[in-house]
C-alpha cells in the first residue's frame, strides 16, 4: 500500500479539519464527505482503505451509512471506524452491528486516533493480499480450469474458516489491547501478543501455500520451468530445519533420521517445502510419543525419500482423492489447514521429474514416498 486513503464522513467541516490536524504528520491521503450519501458517490472515486464515519448526521446517520456500504461487495473488505460521542454499551453495540470494524470517542484523541487507524490499515493490507490472489489474470484463469473440481467442496467451507479465525483473533486481540492496556501487566501483555503472533503466523503459512500453489500450476500447465536446480540432500542439509519445526510442538524426540545423501534435481526451496508439509502433516496426524522416521535411499538413479508416522492413517479411497483444498474427516478432528499439503509435494515431485505415492493401513500407519532423480547419475 502506498499512500494509504482516508475518508472522513462529517456533516461539520470543522471536525474534518481537526482530523486533517491529528494526521498531519501521517502519510495518508485524506478525503471528505460532508454526509453519507456524498460519501457513498465518492468510495469509486477517492478508493479509501478507511473510513472514520460519524455517527450522529442529519438524514441518514452513520449507522444506516455504514450499513449500506457494507451492502457493496466491493467495499464490505474496507474497515470503518465510527466516530461517535455516544457512551452508552447499547450505542456501541450497535455501531459495531451495522458492520463497522471499530469505533472512537469524541473527543478525538490523537495517540488512540492513529493507532486505530494504523491497525485497521494493517487488517486491510491482509484483506488485499488475499484479494490478490483471487484476482487472477485471464491467462491464469485457463490454466486453473482444469483444476476447477478440485477449488470446489472442502474450499468454500475450509477456506473461509482458515481465512477468518486469525483475522478475528488478531483484530480482538488488538481491540483488546487498545482498550484495557493501561490496565494489564506485562506478562498479560505478551501473552496477547504471543496468541496475535500465532494467528499472524498462521494466516502467513496459509498464504504462503496458496501463492505456491498458483507457482506449480502456472509452471506444470504452461511448461516454462526453469533451469533445474540441484541441492545437496544431507542429515546437515535438512536435519535441523525439521527439528525446530517438531520442537515447536514438542515433538523433536519423535524424528529418527536414517539418511542415504545424495545430489538431487530439486531447488533448495523446492526441497524444503516438500520436507516440511510431510513432516508437518505426520506432526498432526499422529499422537506425540511416536516416532516419525524420515529416511532416504538411492536406488536405480533415484533418492527415494519416506516420511513414516504411526497416525490415524487413509483409506485407499482418500489416498486416491488427494488434492489441493481436499480434507478428511474434518467434522471428526480439529484442524488447521485446508488440504493443501500432499497435492503441493505431489506437484513439486511431478515438476522434478520425480515420483509421489502413499502407503498407509487405516488408523495405524502412513508412509509418503517421493522419488527424485540424482544429479549425473551414471
Amino acid at each position: 500500500m502506498n499512500q494509504p486513503s482516508i475518508l472522513v464522513v462529517d456533516d461539520q467541516p470543522d471536525n474534518f479539519d481537526v482530523i486533517e490536524t491529528l494526521l498531519g504528520e501521517q502519510n495518508y491521503l485524506l478525503h471528505y464527505a460532508a454526509s453519507g450519501e456524498e460519501a457513498i458517490a465518492s468510495l469509486n472515486l477517492f478508493q479509501p482503505d478507511v473510513i472514520l464515519l460519524d455517527v450522529m448526521m442529519p438524514g441518514t446517520d452513520g449507522i444506516e451509512v455504514c450499513q449500506q456500504i457494507k451492502a457493496i461487495p466491493k467495499w464490505q473488505p474496507v474497515p470503518i471506524i465510527m466516530v461517535t460521542a455516544l457512551t452508552a454499551k447499547e450505542d456501541l453495540a450497535r455501531c459495531l452491528k451495522s458492520g463497522a470494524e471499530d469505533f472512537i470517542s469524541k473527543p478525538v484523541n490523537a495517540i488512540e486516533l492513529r493507532a486505530r487507524i494504523h491497525s485497521m490499515l494493517r487488517i486491510k493490507q491482509q484483506y488485499d493480499k488475499i484479494q490478490n490472489l483471487s484476482e487472477i489474470q485471464a491467462s491464469s484463469i485457463k490454466v486453473l480450469e482444469s483444476t476447477l473440481n478440485e477449488l470446489r467442496g472442502n474450499l468454500a467451507s475450509a477456506l473461509p474458516h482458515e481465512l477468518n479465525t486469525p483475522l478475528n483473533g488478531i483484530v480482538g486481540i488488538i481491540s483488546l489491547l487498545m482498550e484495557d492496556i493501561d490496565g494489564m501487566n506485562i506478562a498479560e501483555i505478551l501473552e496477547l501478543l504471543e496468541l496475535a503472533d500465532q494467528s499472524a503466523r498462521r494466516l502467513e503459512k496459509l498464504t504462503k501455500q496458496l501463492l505456491i500453489y498458483l507457482e506449480l500450476e502456472l509452471s506444470i500447465h504452461q511448461q516454462k520451468k526453469n533451469e533445474p536446480q540441484s541441492t545437496y540432500f544431507s542429515m546437515a542439509a535438512i536435519a535441523a530445519a525439521l527439528e525446530s519445526h517438531a520442537q515447536g510442538v514438542n515433538r523433536s524426540d519423535d524424528l529418527i533420521f536414517a539418511i542415504e545423501e545424495a545430489k538431487v534435481l530439486i531447488s533448495a526451496r523446492y526441497l524444503a517445502i516438500v520436507l516440511h508439509e510431510l513432516v508437518d502433516n505426520a506432526l498432526k496426524f499422529s499422537q506425540t510419543g511416536t516416532a516419525i522416521k524420515i529416511s532416504s535411499q538411492v536406488v536405480a538413479g533415484m533418492l527415494n525419500v519416506y516420511v513414516h508416522d504411526l497416525g490415524r492413517g487413509m483409506t485407499a479411497e482418500q489416498i486416491s482423492k488427494i488434492g489441493a483444498f481436499m480434507q478428511f474427516e474434518r467434522k471428526f478432528y480439529e484442524q488447521q489447514g485446508i488440504g493443501m499439503g500432499l497435492k503441493l509435494v505431489k506437484k513439486i515431485a511431478e515438476l522434478c521429474g520425480g515420483q509421489f505415492s502413499i502407503f498407509s493401513v487405516y488408523q495405524q500407519e502412513t508412509t509418503v514416498h517421493i522419488a527424485l532423480p540424482i544429479v549425473n547419475f551414471t
